[in-house]
Order: C-alpha cells, then structure tokens, then sequence
C-alpha cells in the first residue's frame, strides 16, 4: 500500500493493470453469456475456455520476446491502442447482421489475439515494476497489484452479471474497449516521466535465442541455493489448491450436512473464500510476512493443505472454508516472494522469459494434479484421492523441511535480503 501511495509511476501502471482487469472480467462473461445460448452450446464454452487457457501457456514465449524489446513502455501503449481497437470492432459486429456461430468464432478470434497481447504486455511490464520500486521492494509491490486485482475480479464478476441485464452485448464490448484506452493514456502519462529518469541509461535487451534463453534462466535459478525446489513446491502447492475445489464439489454433492443453503451456493462461498484468501495474502501477507522466509511460507502451505483435506474427510464444511481461506492466504504470501527472489537471482534482460517460463509451470500444475485427483476419485473412491493428497502434502513438506536444513547449512543467507 505504501507503495502505491508513494510512487506516482507505479500507481498509474497498477491502476491501467487494474482497468485491463476489470474490463476484461466483464467482457468475458458477456462472451460466455452469449455462447451460453447458442445450439451446440457445450462446444462454444469449451473453445472459449480452450483460447482463453492457450496465452497461459506460452507465457515463457511471451515473456522471451519481452526481453528482446528495447522500448518496452512505448509498446506497452500501442498494445492497449491495438487492445481498445479490437473490442470496438467486437462492439461493432455485435450490432451488424452477423450472428450464432459465425460471430463467436470471430469475436473468439480477436478475444485470442487480444489475450496475447496481454499476455506479452504483462512480460514487458515486469521489468518496468522493478525499475519503479527498486528489486528489494518488488515483492510487496507485486502482492500489492495482485491482491487487488483479485478482489477487482471477484467484485467484477457479480457487476457484471448485474449489467448483463441492462447493457447489450455490444455495450460491455465498448465498455471493455474503453478500459484499454484509459490504460492506454494512463500509459502515456508514465512514459514522459519515466523516459527523463531514465534517459541516460543504457537500455539492454536479451539478444540470445528462445532455447538458449531458457537454458540460460535454468542455469541461474539452479545457482540460487533452494530456489527451485522452492519453485516446484510452490507448483505443486498450486495443484493442490487447483484440484481442492472439484474434489470437495464431489464430497458436498453426496453429502447434505457440507451444504451451506443450497449446493450452487455452496460452491459459490468456497469460490469467494478461496478469492479473499489470495487477495489477502497478496496484499497483507507480503507486509505481515515481510521477515518470513520462503521456506516457512510453503512449509505452513503444505501443513495447510493436508488439514484441508482431513477436513473435507470429516465431512465439515466450517474447518474445510477455514482451511481454504488459509490456504490461499499463504500461497498468496509466496507468489510474490518467489518473485522477489526470482527477480534477484536471474539477470535482467531474460527476467521476463524467467517469469514466463515460472507462470508456465504453474499453470500446467493445476490441470495436471486436477486431472490426477478427480481420476483417482472417479476410479476408485473420493476419500481415496483425498488421502492421496495428504501424502503429496507430506511428501513435499519433507522435501522442503530438508531442502531448507540443508541450504541453511551451506548457505546462511538462502533468499535475497528484502529489508
């Protein structure tokens, strides 16, 4: 909050971040409405989720070109300019003759290049935040921007509904558009100021290949003593989080004493609980936590998570919503501290390719262990795949626990000082 407060620059490119947000919330459930009403609905949904997941996936390619732009703000602009023209247009086809399937797979088209946009935006934007508020401050910084905009996400969702009643589809099209071109000209009024700070610097960018990018990013993050244990405890933690929320709808489905009201809402609550839990953890976590070491952070995490699941086995909805709120607090206290040290230990020109890459891994996590979970408890028993997620908690508290002994041990200092 300081932060935000405090540095002018960072708080115009928080607020176009959180408009981007906000604007894309919105459109994305008009979209969804939409497609929702077509004949072969199930399919429209699907390719819509399908394009929506695909930008999350090659974050790491995202991020590779994001190194290698010298003007990193300049473009950041033009992707808003290009972000606002495109809705505009999908404003417009929504109001031409053009209807059913053939305008979804347009407007799916341009919502897919829009999501590319954004996701190449986000990689040039990383390494401006830094510039902004300094290395040492970037973890309270990011959880700052991240804990809001999960709360904008959340409060935009229910906003939205509300305006599907009273706005076309056309409408919030524009209303999204016009998010971008606010983003844009907040943009703008950073770039005049950013460029006299930094104008006698001398920019540099990654001029290495894609592949030899990630391997160089690798070979960095290996040199950092327990970072990538940490990172792939952090992913797997992720998972857990991911496949928790399908497992217990199975549990409250066949179980009446887990309802609060009625089932959808239900698992209306654990949704909003699991949202106030990341956004506390990102924006009051990173501060109370400040002192904390990574290594503590995923160690309680990973308690969290089998006392999760031991609830949901007892069948006790209050100790289960208590632990999700929990759970989701600390993962949103680690994420910006795994940037933080991420940030230290990789050189800046392949910072973004290094984040792209980390986003990468952790979105496969939650499909994959979501996959992993739901099929053992369809094969065999819900309580079977419950208890098989206890032991993965266990399983990687051990290796964490030993992880952190042995680092401290040959390495006092294990995490950059964020003091």
């Amino acid at each position: 909050m300081g932060i935000f407060l405090k540095n002018k620059n960072f708080r115009k490119l928080t607020l176009a971040s959180w408009l981007s947000t906000a604007g894309d919330i919105l459109f994305y459930l008009a979209l969804m409405t939409y497609a929702s009403k077509l004949h072969n609905y199930t399919l429209a949904i699907s390719l819509i989720s399908i394009t929506e997941a695909i930008p999350r996936l090659i974050q790491s390619l995202s991020g590779y070109y994001a190194d290698r732009t010298k003007n990193k703000l300049k473009m950041i602009v033009w992707l808003a300019i290009i972000r606002f023209v495109l809705y505009l247009i999908v404003g417009l086809l929504f109001v031409t003759n053009i209807a059913g399937w053939n305008l979804v797979l347009i407007v799916i088209g341009i919502n897919f290049i829009s999501d590319i946009s954004g996701m190449y935006s986000s990689g040039l934007t990383t390494p401006l935040i830094v510039d902004l508020v300094g290395a040492n401050e970037i973890s309270e910084a990011e959880g700052f921007t991240s804990g809001i905009s999960e709360i904008i996400s959340t409060i935009a969702q229910f906003i939205g509904s509300g305006l599907l009643l009273f706005f076309s589809y056309s409408n919030l099209a524009i209303i999204n558009a016009l998010t971008f071109l606010a983003a844009g000209l907040l943009y703008v009024s950073i770039n005049h100021s950013y460029l006299q700070d930094h104008a006698k610097e001398e920019i540099k960018v990654n001029e290495q290949g894609f592949f030899t990018t990630l391997k160089s990013s690798f070979m960095q993050i290996k040199k950092a003593n327990g970072l990538l244990t940490v990172i792939s405890v952090i992913a797997l933690l992720n998972g857990i989080l991911m496949a928790l929320e399908p497992l217990i709808s199975i549990v409250v489905a066949g179980n009446k004493t887990m309802l609060i009201g009625t089932y959808s809402f239900t698992i209306a609550l654990i949704g909003v609980i699991n949202s106030i839990g990341l956004a506390l953890g990102s924006a009051i976590g990173t501060m109370i936590f400040k002192k904390a070491s990574l290594f503590t952070i995923t160690l309680l995490d990973t308690v969290v998570s089998a006392g999760t699941a031991l609830a949901v086995i007892a069948q006790n909805i209050i100790a289960t919503l208590i632990f999700i709120v929990l759970l989701s607090f600390f993962a949103g206290v680690a994420s910006p501290k795994m940037s933080q040290w991420l940030v230290s230990a990789v050189d800046r020109t392949i910072l973004s390719s290094s984040i792209g890459a980390l986003n990468t891994i952790l979105q496969v996590a939650g499909p994959l262990m979501t996959t992993i979970f739901t099929s053992i408890a369809s094969a065999i028993n819900i309580n079977v795949a419950l208890a098989s997620l206890i032991v993965v908690s266990v399983a990687v508290f051990i290796v964490a626990f030993y992880v952190m002994k042995k680092t401290q041990k040959t390495t006092p200092e294990v995490e950059p000082n964020i003091d």
